[in-house]
């Protein structure tokens, strides 16, 4: 007994599939992607392996703007999209969230192609002068995503008269060290290649050996 339109839906309609098939194969020069695994060819040239791997990363990088892209549409146009979100991606709600916030935080004209989206993380919560501060300072030192989180870090922690954005006094302990003339022009010279401040420079670089041994 055939089935009704209603049932069956219109000839030629196939179900909905979610997400990108198992078997569907992309190309990346010489290698070819799967849903699950990158078939490399023997015996690549080195150069070859590590274009593959520069643009897997952009790949990486560029998909967290995507989303937040994609997520700010939805907001627009659709109704419950986070919720449509989830179904379609398998992320959670929270990791859905930061990416739509940051994506808001930088419109596509103030985003650096020379710094990773996770750079772009770290300071959005900052003022708009002050992001394009760090991020300036980011692309002309080329600092890592660890090396500007520690360097925001310290310089919220010790801001140059010792107080806190609002003004008021920074909590913690006073410490007082002697140094001889020499070292304290050698340490206000490197502090000077990093356009710091010699207090701020000298907290970031303990912040980042206590972060070492951790």
């Amino acid at each position: 007994m055939p089935m009704s339109e209603g049932a069956a839906g219109r000839t030629g309609d196939k179900p909905e599939q979610r997400g990108p098939s198992r078997s569907s194969t992309s190309s990346l020069g010489t290698a070819l992607t799967m849903r699950t695994c990158l078939a490399l060819p023997a015996r690549m040239p080195l150069d070859e392996w590590r274009r593959i791997g520069r643009q897997i990363f952009t790949i990486s990088d560029s998909s967290a703007w995507w989303l937040g892209d994609w997520l700010i549409y939805g907001q627009t146009e659709y109704s419950d999209r986070y919720k449509r979100a989830i179904e379609e991606t398998g992320l959670d709600y929270q990791t859905l969230r930061n990416y739509a916030w940051v994506a808001r935080k930088f419109p596509r004209e103030r985003r650096r192609e020379s710094l990773t989206f996770q750079h772009h993380a770290e300071v959005a919560s900052l003022p708009e002068a002050e992001q394009d501060d760090w991020m300036d300072r980011a692309e002309k030192h080329n600092w890592s995503r660890n090396e500007l989180r520690n360097r925001v870090k310290a310089s919220r922690r010790a801001g140059q008269d010792g107080t806190a954005r609002n003004g008021t006094p920074l909590p913690g302990t006073r410490l007082q060290v002697t140094i001889i003339p020499d070292q304290q022009q050698r340490w206000q010279d490197a502090a000077a290649t990093v356009d710091q401040d010699l207090l701020t420079w000298i907290v970031a670089v303990l912040d980042e050996a206590a972060a070492a041994r951790e």
